[in-house]
């Protein structure tokens, strides 16, 4: 390992499919050390949080010498998740995770019962989808009582991995506003759990871990890991929220990330409240705000179709009257938990390729139907959208992107923003800094920038109508 200019940092994004580890030369942000190892999903959309832990030790431990010299570390994790635990911290069941929308009929019953889409938005700013936690544990409260009735904590998955490192599993827990703001429970009006929303769900807050504030430790590494102990661990933060401080994100800076799910998010000090349900209005992870719009179906649904027609994820023809909605597992933006893949418009003329190139447009669509939302009125429209996650090495979804917005995007040449947000987060509690800035300087979002497409604006009317049109079909369940 060469020898680094600035202290080390270490980096942790535990994502739905894998867990992945950076150590960081805080000086320069060059990543000295890499680890990777892979999350186990059940069938059922579960995962247990005890894997986690595992997959966290293996990749820190593919960092070698590196790690042991770390200064301080931070743990990004995928939003949403429920995870309980019982009076010895260990796991009452498999986590359940934010693509499983089982919740969807509890979600329902909650929007009715607390004043509906409006009071929910204007209390905790989001309109709760099937992935939020909440619904979850008002699911777990019908369907397993037992297990609800045995859990002492419940824990986000960054809050659970943040404890594991601390040695506070089930007492003294931590998560921060980001993370907490995803949950349903946590008021962005008052930035505290909301008592009444608690109690209707039957939720002790007492269950609950602490939120720490930006530039506050949530404790130290205890002894025994592969890392020194005794060194600060920071608050840690939701997934979304620590791409937004990997790329040192600005207000006005629109992101696509293209990956497992598709999201659209940007900085605002603006607190968001959208009713339609639309944008999620999230805190960020310091003091202000990510409006964040977010799509169920993304790469997997895309290369899906491309294994059904045959065709390597990049032999996309253009043309063709062709509509593809691709909600094969249900979907969140637009709110249809009980939807199924449509397609419509075929002709004999239509190619695979054509109908390829469908299924990326029907992807993209429902992300840049938010976009204007998610973007205060101080936004450049002509600015480039920031484009993250795999798809964004890919051409056709690049392309896709462009043609549909008519927008420049820039590829940040950063990889892994989230772990690299996690560490940004770690050397800024040990700088006292702004971990933003710290990204800033690091040069995280620099990259190639592509110029703007002509706006296909009869693909946009023919997705609008199509989506118009098949309403009630898609609702129905």
């Amino acid at each position: 390992m060469a020898v680094p200019d600035g202290p080390l940092v270490i980096g942790v994004d535990s994502s739905t499919q894998s867990t992945k580890a950076l150590v960081v030369d805080v000086a320069t942000g060059r990543v000295v050390a890499r680890g990777s190892a892979p999350n186990v999903v059940t069938a059922e959309r579960d995962s247990d949080p005890e894997q986690w832990w595992q997959a966290l030790l293996d990749a820190v431990g593919q960092c070698g010498p590196a790690a042991a010299q770390a200064a301080a570390v931070s743990v990004a994790g995928q939003q949403h998740g429920l995870v309980t635990l019982d009076a010895d911290g260990r796991p009452v069941r498999g986590a359940l995770l934010w693509n499983d929308t089982r919740s969807a009929p509890q979600r329902d019953r909650l929007l009715d019962e607390l004043g509906g889409p409006a009071a929910w938005a204007e209390r905790t700013g989001s309109v709760p989808a099937a992935s939020f936690t909440v619904t979850k544990w008002a699911w777990l409260r019908e369907n397993e009582p037992e297990a609800a009735a045995r859990t002492r904590a419940v824990r986000l998955p960054h809050d659970y991995l943040t404890g594991r490192l601390t040695g506070q599993e089930a007492t003294g827990g931590t998560t921060d506003r980001g993370d907490a703001s995803g949950s349903g429970w946590w008021s962005t009006a008052t930035e505290d759990y909301d008592g009444e929303i608690l109690g209707h769900v039957g939720l002790d807050p007492a269950l609950l871990p602490r939120v720490v504030r930006a530039g506050e430790a949530a404790g130290t590494t205890r002894s025994g890991l592969l890392l020194p102990a005794g060194i600060p661990v920071a608050a840690g933060t939701g997934d979304n929220m620590a791409g937004a401080l990997g790329l040192g994100l600005t207000p006005g800076s629109p992101v696509l990330s293209l990956g497992t799910s598709g999201t659209v998010y940007a900085v605002t000090h603006r607190r968001p409240a959208d009713p339609s349900g639309i944008v999620a209005g999230f805190a960020d992870a310091a003091d202000a705000w990510l409006p964040l719009a977010c799509t169920l179906n993304c790469t997997l649904a895309v290369d899906r179709f491309a294994a059904l027609l045959g065709l390597y994820r990049e032999a996309v023809e253009p043309g063709g009257e062709a509509v593809v909605l691709p909600f094969l597992d249900g979907e969140r933006t637009p709110d249809l938990p009980y939807a199924a893949g449509l397609v419509s418009g075929l002709r004999h003329t239509t190619t695979g390729g054509q109908l390829l190139q469908a299924a990326y447009d029907g992807a993209v669509f429902a992300l840049l139907e938010a976009l204007d939302r998610v973007l205060d009125d101080s936004a450049d429209p002509s600015s480039p959208i920031l484009l993250i996650g795999g798809g964004a090495r890919g051409t056709a979804w690049r392309n896709t992107v462009r043609r549909l917005s008519g927008r420049p995007v820039r590829v940040p040449r950063a990889e892994e923003l989230v772990a690299l947000g996690a560490a940004a987060q770690a050397a800024g509690l040990l700088l006292g800094r702004d971990a933003a800035s710290v990204a800033r300087d690091w040069g995280t979002s620099d990259g190639p920038e592509f110029d703007a497409l002509p706006r296909d604006v009869a693909a946009l009317e023919r997705l609008a109508a199509t989506l118009t049109d098949a309403d009630a079909l898609l609702r129905r369940h």
